[in-house]
């Protein structure tokens, strides 16, 4: 079990580098892009940057996550690469054909969208549908064979050039959302070309059918649930932008930017455990794994919302224009929402090592209609409401309604033992702790941030006195960290300098 963890840990740390440089490089610049962007600009372009990842879910029509999944099932290099050239190539045929037809409707598009008309600035997005697209595509082959170090160089590259061609063109060439979507996405499409040559043993335009049509059975019946799972994640800000305000949506994008704190964490949870939950091949071991997985996921996870709820309104002044200020309103429910949408990844694993994969559906549709519903009611368009606040507490109902029910529909097909007590005990500390920080201590000043930082620390000290760690997971704890310290100076003997082990971080596992 300890070597599992080991793992899950590892190549999740590799995978959340790229997202830990955009994330830090993205927050370090937002001072930045909001001094030269309006609040509307900024919502304009985070609406379409969402409505690339939503259509890019359409587009991949399942082939990613079944090729993550089939790749496991065959040990055979031939035919393992025979798989990936074919994913490869349906992806890389359904968004350029989508990229050419969206270009010739683009001023009706951008109307649609966004309502009003501004056909170049929907065919930067159309730029970014084809590479985020392919570039996810490219990634997965990366992480099936844990090529960590080569993932690491990709993302480092992509993050390197997206922000010194974002800089350029909003702060220098002055192209405001333009300049942001067309940043953004052309360094992914730089990067794309690179790793297809870096890949070019797997990659193809070639689409091999009897490969094809076993991966479509597994994955078509995922793409209802996962458009409906990413729809309930943004069917907030095209409320607030085409409903409320798009102001309010600019307000409401800069908190989804600070939430990233969070959504780091997620993002190397979704990338790294598909593929060591389906290498189990003991199903009463992957059953431990699952339980003890989820509940060390929700410390973690956890402990982030904690620090965000009570340090969010600091978190916004340091890191964006006064005028966006009011984005502190949203930003611990936005935190909240991410760190339950990481549990949601452990059910659809569930679901798909049973490869019953249309039991996800259901669940996403009942959050899509639990968001669309409280949406209306939190945000009603003029009057008293709750405004980006509301749209936050909207989220997180969502995805509380699509756990409990993707929860009953999958508990039959594979049985894992969840760690209830202890997941109560831990939603019991933080809540107690995030509520009872904001109803007694200051809200600005240096003062109020010290209060809140040593409050804080009520959260080990809880655990500790509530007896959250058996011996057990005590000493493997301790054995993790010796084990990483042992690595960290075996390194520095070798080479001398810690910079050495940046070139291939895996090299001694």
């Amino acid at each position: 079990m300890l070597g599992y963890l080991k793992r899950l840990l590892t190549t999740g740390a590799a995978y959340q580098f790229g997202d830990i440089l955009a994330k830090a490089l993205a927050l370090a610049t937002l001072p930045l892009y909001t001094h030269h962007l309006s609040t509307e600009a900024y919502g304009a372009a985070e609406t379409l940057l969402t409505t690339v990842i939503l259509s890019s879910i359409v587009l991949r029509v399942g082939v990613g996550e079944a090729f993550i999944r089939f790749y496991f099932n065959d040990a055979d290099p031939a035919r393992r690469d025979g798989i990936a050239r074919t994913a490869t190539a349906t992806v890389a045929w359904t968004t350029s054909i989508a990229s050419v037809i969206a270009v010739l409707f683009a001023g009706g598009l951008s109307r649609l969208l966004l309502g009003f008309h501004d056909p170049l600035l929907l065919d930067c997005a159309i730029v970014g549908l084809w590479a985020f697209t392919n570039l996810e595509m490219a990634y997965a082959q990366l992480r099936v064979d844990e090529r960590a170090r080569t993932y690491v160089i990709a993302s480092g590259a992509n993050v390197a050039m997206t922000v010194a061609f974002t800089i350029t063109l909003v702060v220098f060439l002055h192209q405001g959302a333009r300049g942001l979507l067309l940043g953004n996405f052309g360094a992914s499409a730089v990067v794309v070309l690179g790793l297809w040559w870096v890949l070019r043993r797997r990659f193809s335009l070639r689409v091999h059918l009897g490969d094809l049509r076993p991966m479509l059975g597994f994955g078509l019946p995922t793409v209802p649930a996962d458009a409906s799972v990413y729809a309930l994640q943004v069917a907030d800000r095209f409320y607030l932008f085409r409903v409320y305000s798009h102001g309010a949506a600019g307000l409401y994008a800069v908190a989804i930017k600070l939430a990233t704190v969070v959504f780091v964490a997620v993002r190397g949870f979704q990338y790294a455990w598909p593929p060591l939950a389906y290498s189990i091949e003991s199903d009463e071991e992957a059953a431990r794994l699952y339980s003890l997985v989820t509940t060390y996921y929700t410390l973690a996870t956890g402990a982030v919302v904690c620090a965000v709820a009570l340090l969010g309104r600091w978190m916004v002044r340091l890191l964006a224009d006064h005028r966006f200020y009011g984005a502190y309103r949203a930003l611990p429910w936005l935190a909240l929402g991410w760190a339950l949408y990481g549990l949601y990844l452990v059910f659809v694993v569930i679901a798909g090592r049973a490869r019953v994969t249309s039991r996800n559906f259901p669940a996403a549709a009942a959050g899509l209609a639990v968001n669309v519903a409280l949406l209306m009611l939190l945000v009603p368009h003029g009057g008293a409401n709750l405004g980006i606040e509301g749209a936050g507490v909207a989220l997180c109902g969502a995805y509380a309604a699509m756990l409990l029910v993707i929860y009953l529909l999958t508990r039959s097909l594979f049985r894992v033992g969840f760690q209830w007590r202890r997941l109560a005990q831990l939603a019991a500390i933080f809540a107690g702790v995030a509520v009872s920080g904001n109803l007694l201590l200051p809200t600005h000043g240096l003062q109020g941030f010290l209060l809140r930082v040593l409050w804080l620390a009520l959260v080990p000290a809880l655990l500790l006195l509530t007896r959250f760690f058996p011996p057990n997971e005590r000493s493997q704890a301790r054995e993790l960290i010796r084990d990483g310290s042992s690595r960290v100076r075996a390194f520095r003997r070798a080479h001398g300098d810690i910079d050495a082990y940046a070139e291939d971080p895996l090299r001694d596992l």
